[in-house]
């Protein structure tokens, strides 16, 4: 076997393939020491094993925000428990999954293929809650309408562009503090745990209270009174219980262990627990979303086009010039730090320090 694996290391370093990445034995005069083939497919494979729960927890969080879905309920702004809504949410979420895969996807190919980096890139985890919780809002509730912040966010894309190309990133990146840099990797991790606890988008172990910003929850959604737990009800939940120890607790001992794939075994365990209908933990209840969901799930292997969220930004800019100058001018300082590029160069060698001042 391991005769085998050189075989195929060194035909594919003699090809026109091993030469443009710079594979051991290529004959490039750059060529990478321990750059293998089949190295290089294993660490692809853990790599995407590692990130592959981006795929849903971003489709969630951002679903969260409402999307292109209309609440027209005066009284009941967030309109929970519409059965007309939800169903909406819930195609918004599989236009978010075909989303997030497709640009996953596509970037990291490009990143490979131009700048011959194994980085695999995938949306930002953090600059996704910003944009739902406090930009829009839970389900529109926000200072800025969806459609609005997108078409911040796209404008945005094109000015970040610019001040890479003509080297204002690099000068902007200088100007922050190592200090910062280093504690903003702790505090984007801070910011998702605590999401991860909420119900919005996580195991509902902590709720608001009326005298403390956090209290311990952990109760069926319909038991709470004002958005509380009562005392009586409180880690009482069984789907709380599944998250914790299932996609908790075991998720740690492999990472303890340091076994390949940790994150995403702890979410496939989690989603076969959810399977059966007929269960108190189940992510497929007998009412019309479940219905909906269960229905799109037996499909097994679809493609789901997406019809909600693509080209949905307003240009009507005129009328809420100040909304748009809010969500831009956030959304460029939230984007524009170097910290994640920063911290793979503290990691590894393969990050040039050119791309990470100090």
């Amino acid at each position: 076997m391991k005769n085998w694996g050189m075989a195929i290391n060194r035909v594919v370093a003699d090809s026109l393939i091993g030469r443009r990445f710079r594979l051991e034995n290529s004959g490039h005069r750059h060529e990478r020491k321990g750059s293998r083939f089949l190295t290089e497919v294993r660490a692809g494979l853990t790599t995407f094993f590692a990130m592959a729960y981006i795929i849903s927890v971003n489709s969630n969080i951002l679903t969260q925000s409402g999307g292109t879905c209309i609440c027209s309920d005066q009284e009941n702004p967030t309109c929970a428990g519409n059965t007309e809504y939800e169903l909406c949410l819930n195609a918004l979420r599989r236009d978010f999954i075909t989303g997030t895969a497709a640009i996953a996807a596509l970037s990291s190919f490009c990143m490979g293929l131009f700048a011959n980096m194994p980085i695999a890139l995938a949306p930002g985890m953090g600059l996704n809650a910003y944009f739902t919780y406090n930009v829009v809002g839970f389900r529109g509730t926000g200072p800025v309408p969806y459609r609005l912040a997108l078409t911040a966010v796209f404008i945005e894309g094109f000015v970040f562009v610019g001040l890479s190309v003509c080297g204002m990133r690099q000068w902007l990146a200088r100007a922050i503090p190592r200090s910062i840099k280093l504690a903003s990797g702790a505090g984007i991790g801070l910011y998702l745990s605590l999401i991860g606890l909420t119900y919005s988008a996580g195991i509902g172990a902590i709720t608001g209270d009326q005298a403390t910003p956090l209290s311990l929850a952990g109760c069926v959604e319909s038991e709470m009174i004002d958005g509380v737990c009562p005392s009586g009800a409180k880690m009482r939940n069984p789907t709380f219980w599944v998250g914790l120890f299932c996609g908790g607790v075991f998720t740690c001992l492999l990472l303890m262990y340091r076994v390949k794939g940790a994150i995403i075994a702890g979410i496939l365990l989690v989603s076969i627990i959810s399977w059966p209908r007929p269960t108190n933990v189940t992510f497929f209840p007998h009412n019309p979303q479940g219905d909906d969901s269960f229905d799109f799930f037996k499909k097994v292997v679809t493609f789901h086009p997406i019809r909600k969220t693509l080209a949905a930004q307003d240009w009507n800019l005129g009328s809420a010039g100040g909304q748009f100058g809010l969500a831009f001018i956030t959304f460029l300082t939230s984007k524009d730090q170097p910290s994640p590029i920063w911290w793979m160069h503290l990691a590894s060698p393969l990050v040039p320090s050119s791309a990470c001042p100090p």
